[in-house]
């Protein structure tokens, strides 16, 4: 028997044995359950597929990137422009673009002369847009805003020119300036040589931040915006919007007894500030006996000093909108406030994301305030606040960090750390927050700082009555309104 013969022999009897599996088959419910089927093999470690795949592909592929890589170097001066130029057209050029062609191929293979037509009328269209588009603007742009730091609500006021530096007359032109999350536009008239024209803005200053300026651009297109053209002119600048802030009282001495700091009731054998001659006493300094008093008085005196000390002044802002939400764990009055009128009650809430913004608003004016007094008083400060950590600056730099500040979910305990490490001689610290925040997180924040320190934690409340609370060693100041801060710290930190 030959091997064809054995092959097809094995194959009949394959195919016996289907057929009488299938006239023979069990019944559905006598059927034995089949086992749970092993994994492939190949299945069971894919980490070594994919690393064999990439040891079989990879001496492959390297050679094509770097040889793509080498060819797209030595041809940058050729496509590059030509990228550049197809970003003019827009995606409504495209289609007209897409149009003709396909319209052309079509009417071509099928004598349409339609299709033709249309096709004729959609190339030429793209081709005279085009043209407009093409074409050197010269010109010299000039922006500004004055001033470049307010405070909210105070008016902006922004400035652009527009100078035709061409020889030729400047055809009426669109200039865009982005400020902040809009944009102002402007359309130029003609423009003779060597003429300006002045064009002035207002930016909107009701919301602390930072606002970007710019960068101006002239766009250059057709009227029906198949082409776009930009071209940028000057760069971005930014207006910092700060918070508002009010004017408070000196924060008083602080623990670091220093030369140069502010004078206190205290008495010193070793100070600048001289206060009073007193007898001499066994023990004093004979450097402080006034020899002159003492020869009139027939016995030695001394000079005594007033205690000079200076503060350091550290400040941490809470800027988790949650701590001051109004729409859960609302203190009593707004609870039955809301109880006595359901409908003001559902607005209440509607409005609550406002209200919260609000908040947190007014404890970041609570810690400018704060800070400023204490640049005023010339003490050294440090704020922490949000994801801005200030230490020693200036007060408009200070005022600048407390601009670009972003209200979101932030760890306390953390804050005071880092509060700590940058101010580790702090003498007063502040801790600005919401209603609901824990008072064992208040605890835990305030006790980084050693127990000399004078520790105030400052609720920011707008449902509450304002008044000042001591309990776990801590000084609890209430406000509803940031003018109720002067008040406050006049009667609850003075020292």
């Amino acid at each position: 028997m030959t091997e064809q013969d054995t092959g097809l022999t094995s194959r009949r009897e394959l195919r016996e044995q289907a057929l009488a599996g299938r006239r023979f088959r069990m019944p559905l419910g006598s059927r034995p359950r089949a086992a749970a089927r092993p994994a492939p093999a190949g299945r069971e470690k894919p980490a070594g597929l994919v690393g064999l795949t990439r040891g079989i592909t990879r001496p492959v592929t390297q050679p094509v990137t770097r040889a793509v890589a080498q060819v797209a170097d030595q041809t940058r001066p050729v496509w590059r422009p030509v990228a550049h130029v197809l970003r003019w057209v827009s995606p409504l050029g495209w289609t007209i673009l897409a149009l003709g062609v396909v319209s052309w191929l079509v009417g071509a293979q099928w004598g349409w002369v339609e299709l033709l037509m249309v096709a004729a009328a959609a190339l030429v269209l793209f081709a005279v847009c085009f043209v407009l588009a093409v074409g050197r603007t010269k010109v010299r742009i000039d922006a500004e805003v004055e001033p470049r730091r307010v405070v909210v609500g105070e008016p902006a006021t922004g400035r652009i020119a527009v100078t035709n530096e061409a020889r030729a007359p400047l055809l009426p032109l669109l200039v865009e300036l982005p400020v902040g999350l809009s944009a102002a536009r402007f359309v130029l008239p003609a423009l003779a040589p060597g003429h300006a024209h002045e064009e002035l803005f207002v930016v909107p200053t009701s919301r602390r931040g930072v606002i970007q300026v710019g960068p101006a651009t002239t766009v250059q297109g057709d009227p029906l915006g198949l082409m776009r053209r930009t071209l940028r002119w000057t760069e971005q600048t930014e207006l910092f919007v700060h918070p508002r802030t009010v004017a408070l009282e000196p924060l008083g001495a602080g623990l670091l007894r220093d030369l140069e700091g502010s004078t206190t009731e205290d008495i010193s054998m070793s100070d600048l500030a001289f206060h009073a001659l007193r007898e001499y006493q066994p023990g004093d300094d004979r450097r402080y006996i006034h020899w002159r008093s003492s020869a009139k008085a027939g016995k030695l005196l001394v000079r005594q000093f007033l205690d000079t000390r200076r503060s350091h002044v550290t400040v941490i802002v809470d800027t988790d909108p949650e701590q001051y939400r109004s729409g859960h764990g609302r203190t009593g009055q707004a609870d039955r406030a809301a109880a006595g009128h359901g409908e003001a009650g559902d607005v209440h809430a509607a409005n609550a994301p406002s209200a919260t913004e609000a908040d947190v608003e007014t404890a970041i004016s609570v810690g400018s305030s704060i800070m400023l007094r204490a640049a005023l008083d010339e003490q050294d400060w440090t704020v922490v606040c949000g994801d801005q950590r200030m230490s020693k600056t200036g007060p408009q730099l200070g005022l600048d960090a407390m601009a670009r500040v972003q209200p979101g979910p932030i760890d306390l305990l953390a804050l005071a750390l880092d509060a700590t490490d940058l101010a580790p001689d702090t003498s007063t610290a502040f801790i600005v927050t919401g209603p609901h925040r824990p008072f064992i997180d208040l605890q835990r924040a305030a006790g980084q700082f050693p127990p000399e320190v004078n520790r105030v934690i400052v609720v920011v409340d707008p449902h509450a009555a304002h008044g000042i609370r001591h309990g776990g060693g801590l000084v609890i100041l209430t406000l509803s309104q940031l003018e109720d801060l002067r008040m406050l710290l006049v009667s609850g930190v003075a020292r």
